[in-house]
């Protein structure tokens, strides 16, 4: 990637070509890969250690404004500390306590990275302080009407930096491999209530104004902040919900195993570092399902389904303490060492509390999914390996099913050669070894090798890490999941056309959704009247139902649906679900038009990363 640089020109950070020369060909090979292709950053020279913030929230020109105080740690005594920014409005920039402002530079927008911010800073500069403004347009930041809220009486506002998107509402290194503490004052209008992944209040503050902390190094992907009409509730010693208030009892009932899933976490990889575990349910617009924000997990309503049957959800987040807060990626071509040990320590949680009977549900759907998805993008397609190759593209384009199952998959293969007892103890060492640090998927292989393979031919002939990690598509050891509770749903779906004789007593959303998954593609219009009378899909209260039931409309013409199909796009905003919804319904040159229709109904109320998704849908369609 070039970058723009004011004071001086390179392509290779001047430390960094040093150590190269000094290196053998594979400690430069190691090197390399740990420069981040997605900031202009130049962390090897100057890097932030530290953030304070002090932002006013302002619902009316939907703008954050005030200042940042950046601590700089300036490792070789440059001249230039380069940052990364995204639509902001730059005031001055002042060093050291200086009034006297000193000089900066943007470089050209480049697509997906926004700018480059160089800021001339001496050799001795300890503090740079950046005021500033957001735009409106901030890809970070989503601003919401009262009508688009549950409660419907007040505005919200909250952020989602993951990947790449801090830069937007924070001029600072937005890379997963810089990690930094931050305090921030936040003020807003003093009916409302701020949150940010640090310490919270648990009550609204009558002049507004809220002060956070947060001891723990973070990369800046986990930056988050949310703004609205919220209110808390207990649920263990050290976890609660925060939620709307017309919302929080329906949200404190779902998740009311929290505490039950810190201690089973605790009791499988270590002590929970970061103090309190909350979750915010945010309003409908959130692009995800969860977001792992440190101490603060931002969820979307869509996994209250109201028999806690998707609670795995905050499994998965809770289990991001430990890998991605705590260890996290070094670039976001190593993704999956975030998201594939994330998924198998959600399944370690829920296996340890709802048994294995469950677990082995939630992975036969897993590995349909995937193996879907893999049979869409073409088992030869590079991104299919889990060490990825993203320079030159959003790093979003990573978040797929390959990093979170692929990577679960090859750790469980992993597990399943060497046993659960040494895996668990090398995880445990892991996770301590590499704590609060970032890590590169050849330093993990580095480190598997030389701390549990220890040399064991046979085990790295039946493991086949390479396969794993730099082959695409799945190889041939992969674990083929079975699901005795699942073959319940799939006798069903044989006698679809006569429901009333299923018997769907006891039925998890995971029975629901392999039976729908394993219905014929092609569905005589009375036999889907008929299951559509018996289960009430079309008026079901639970999104991951509805989601595979209106695709399953959308391939039949099953015009009964389309009412509610409109409705769920307009008030769902989770990618997700609405992504395949209108794929499906671009597929069809008759309901095309109805795409468009709903999507520009639709539009203003989803999230940047949804919008974005989406928009080019529509464009190649």
């Amino acid at each position: 990637m070039k970058r723009f640089l004011k004071f001086e020109i390179r392509q290779i950070p001047l430390l960094a070509l040093i150590l190269a020369l000094s290196c053998t060909d594979n400690d430069l090979k190691n090197n390399m890969s740990e420069i981040d292709k997605h900031s202009f950053a130049i962390p090897n020279e100057a890097k932030v250690t530290h953030l304070d913030l002090n932002l006013k929230v302002d619902f009316i020109t939907k703008t954050l404004s005030g200042y940042v105080d950046l601590l700089v740690e300036n490792k070789t005594h440059t001249k230039q500390l380069i940052l990364d920014s995204r639509d902001l409005t730059l005031e001055k920039i002042e060093i050291d306590g200086n009034s006297q402002p000193t000089e900066f530079k943007l470089g050209d927008t480049i697509k997906y990275l926004g700018q480059s911010l160089t800021i001339k800073i001496t050799p001795d500069t300890k503090k740079v302080r950046i005021y500033y403004r957001t735009s409106a347009q901030s890809s970070a930041i989503q601003w919401l009407d009262a009508s688009q809220t549950s409660g419907g009486k007040h505005p919200f506002m909250f952020t989602q930096s993951q990947a790449i998107l801090a830069r937007s509402w924070v001029p600072l290194q937005d890379g997963p491999g810089v990690k930094f503490t931050y305090n921030a004052t936040i003020t807003c209008p003093s009916n409302l209530m701020a949150l940010m992944s640090a310490e919270n209040d648990t009550a609204k503050h009558v002049d507004g104004i809220y002060h956070f902390k947060q001891a723990k190094p973070i990369p800046s992907y986990l930056m988050a902040l949310a703004v609205g009409d919220i209110a808390f509730k207990k649920l263990g010693d050290n976890c609660g919900i925060y939620a709307e208030p017309n919302m929080l009892e329906k949200a404190a009932w779902e998740f009311a195993d929290m505490g039950t899933m810190i201690k089973s976490a605790e009791g499988l990889y270590g002590k929970y570092l970061w103090g309190q575990y909350d979750v915010l349910v945010l309003p409908p617009s959130f692009p995800f399902g969860g977001m792992e924000n440190p101490c603060l997990t931002f969820a979307t309503p869509t996994v209250i389904a109201g028999d806690r049957s998707l609670v795995s959800l905050v499994a998965h987040e809770l289990a991001h303490s430990w890998s991605g807060n705590l260890v996290t990626n070094a670039t976001w071509d190593d993704f999956w060492l975030n998201e594939g040990f994330t998924v198998y320590f959600e399944h370690r949680i829920m296996e340890k509390i709802y048994g294995k009977l469950y677990v082995d549900m939630l992975c036969k759907l897993e590995l349909d999914e995937m193996k879907k998805e893999m049979s869409e993008m073409g088992d030869t397609n590079p991104d299919t390996k889990l060490k990825l190759k993203l320079a030159g593209r959003d790093p979003d384009e990573g978040v797929t099913d390959i990093a979170y199952i692929k990577g679960c998959f090859f750790l469980q293969t992993i597990e399943n050669t060497v046993g659960r007892e040494k895996w668990d103890q090398f995880v445990n060492t892991y996770f301590k070894t590499f704590a609060f640090k970032s890590i590169t998927t050849e330093r993990f292989l580095e480190y598997l090798n030389s701390e549990l393979i220890k040399g064991n031919k046979q085990w790295q002939e039946k493991i086949k890490i390479n396969e794993w990690v730099y082959g695409t598509g799945l190889p041939s050891n992969y674990p083929n999941i079975q699901s005795s509770e699942l073959h319940k749903s799939e006798r069903a779906a044989k006698e679809f056309t006569n429901p009333e004789k299923l018997d769907t007593k006891g039925w998890t959303t995971h029975h629901w959704l392999h039976f729908l998954r394993s219905l014929p593609k092609k569905i005589a219009l009375k036999d889907l009247e008929k299951l559509d009378a018996k289960f009430k899909f079309t008026q079901s209260g639970n999104c991951e139902i509805l989601c595979d039931w209106f695709q399953i409309a959308i391939v039949n013409h099953y015009e009964a649906a389309y009412k509610a199909l409109e409705k769920y796009l307009c008030t769902v905003g989770r990618r997700k679900f609405v992504e395949p919804l209108y794929e499906k319904l671009l597929t069809y040159p008759q309901i095309k038009a109805l795409a468009k229709d709903i999507y520009c109904k639709a539009r203003p109320s989803y999230h940047t990363v949804t919008r974005t998704t989406i928009d080019q849908m529509m464009e190649n369609k």
